[in-house]
C-alpha cells in the first residue's frame, strides 16, 4: 500500500515525538463525493524550525477504485491565536495585540481530500493541454504518487485566508470550498512546473492592485449572493469596474468564468445542504432561487452526476 510521507515531518525536517505535540485546535469536515477537509492546530514548541510545507498526494488502486484520492496536504507555522480559541480576549480581537499572554504561536496542518466524483467535474475533453494532469483529474494514472510543492504568493495567500476566515454556518461551507479550488488550480499548475507569480498578468489592468482587489471583491460578491443570482452588469455596478475588464480579469485571477464559477459554488452548496443539513430538494431549489424543481435537478446532475434525489438516497 502507498504510504506518502508525513507533512508535519517533512516541514520540520525530522520525525516529531507524540510527546511534543499539543493539539490547540481539532476540525474536520467529510461530505460524501465533495471535499473532505481537516484543519488541526497545534502549540508550536520553542525549539521548532519548520518550514512552510506543500505536498499533493495522488493515491491509485486499480483493484479497488473506491480508494482512490487526490489529497493536497500543507504545513504553515508562524501565526499567533489566542488561548481562549473562538472567544478572543480583548486584547486579541482584530489582532490588535500580539503580545497578550494568551496569544501562543502555532503549526497548522491542514489536508484537503478530492475524489474522483468530485475531481470529474473539471474534465472538458479536449481542453486539456497536459497528459498528467488529464491523467490525474480522471484517475487513468496507474501509479500513486506524492510530490512536494513550493508554496507561491496566491497560494500563500488562500492558506492565509482558509485559516483566518471570519465566516460561519452555510457561508464557512461555500467559503471553503471555493478557496479549495483554488488549492487545487495553483498545485496542479505547480504540478506542471508553471512558476506563475501572482504579479505577472497578461491583461494589463491586473497590474494595478485596486482593479485586482475589485476581481477579488467580486468573487466574495457572488458567494455572498449564492442564493441571488447576479447580472455581470449588476455584478460589476457593485465593485466599480468595466464589464469587460470584470470578465477577462475574473478568467485570469481565478482560471475560470464568472458563471461557471458561480454555478459550481451553487451546486457545492446545494450538495451541502441536502447531505448535511438534510434540507429537501424543494427547499434547496428555492434556496438557490430556482424557478423550477426541475430547473435545479438538471443542473446538480450536471455538475455532480447525481440527481438530488439520489444524493440524499446515499
Amino acid at each position: 500500500m502507498f504510504h506518502p510521507p508525513d507533512i508535519l515531518a517533512l516541514a520540520y525536517k525530522q520525525p516529531i515525538m507524540q510527546d511534543q505535540m499539543v493539539l490547540l485546535q481539532s476540525r474536520e469536515r467529510q461530505i460524501p463525493g465533495s471535499v473532505q477537509y481537516e484543519i488541526r492546530r497545534y502549540r508550536k514548541q520553542p525549539k521548532w524550525v519548520v518550514e512552510d510545507t506543500g505536498m499533493m498526494v495522488y493515491h491509485f488502486k486499480k483493484s479497488e477504485p473506491q480508494e482512490n484520492y487526490f489529497e493536497l496536504r500543507f504545513c504553515v507555522s508562524g501565526n499567533v491565536y489566542c488561548k481562549q480559541k473562538d472567544i478572543e480576549c480583548d486584547m486579541c480581537k482584530f489582532n490588535a495585540s500580539r503580545s497578550c499572554v494568551e496569544r501562543v504561536e502555532s503549526v497548522d496542518v491542514v489536508s484537503f481530500r478530492f475524489s474522483p466524483m468530485h475531481l470529474s467535474q473539471f474534465v472538458k475533453p479536449g481542453k486539456l493541454k497536459d497528459k498528467l494532469t488529464d491523467e490525474v483529474l480522471t484517475f487513468t494514472h496507474n501509479s500513486s504518487f506524492s510530490k512536494i510543492l513550493s508554496l507561491c504568493t496566491r497560494t500563500r495567500m488562500v492558506l492565509e485566508a482558509l485559516l483566518n476566515h471570519t465566516y460561519s454556518g452555510s457561508f464557512e461551507n461555500i467559503y471553503i470550498n471555493a478557496q479549495t479550488q483554488m488549492l487545487l488550480l495553483y498545485s496542479l499548475e505547480c504540478m506542471l512546473g508553471e512558476d506563475k507569480e501572482i504579479e505577472t498578468f497578461q491583461c494589463k489592468f491586473l497590474a494595478n492592485e485596486a482593479d485586482r482587489e475589485k476581481i477579488i471583491k467580486a468573487r466574495e460578491v457572488l458567494l455572498q449572493h449564492i442564493g441571488e443570482p447576479l447580472t455581470i452588469k449588476e455584478l460589476s455596478r457593485k465593485v466599480a469596474i468595466n464589464e469587460c475588464y470584470l470578465k477577462k480579469g475574473f478568467k485570469e485571477l481565478f482560471g475560470t468564468t464568472i458563471f461557471d464559477f458561480y454555478q459550481s459554488q451553487r451546486m457545492e452548496h446545494a450538495r451541502y445542504l441536502l447531505y448535511e443539513k438534510g434540507l429537501s430538494v424543494t427547499e434547496v431549489s428555492v434556496m438557490l432561487g430556482y424557478s423550477s424543481i426541475s430547473h435545479f435537478s438538471t443542473a446538480f446532475k450536471k455538475h455532480t452526476g447525481l440527481k438530488p434525489c439520489e444524493l440524499l438516497l446515499r
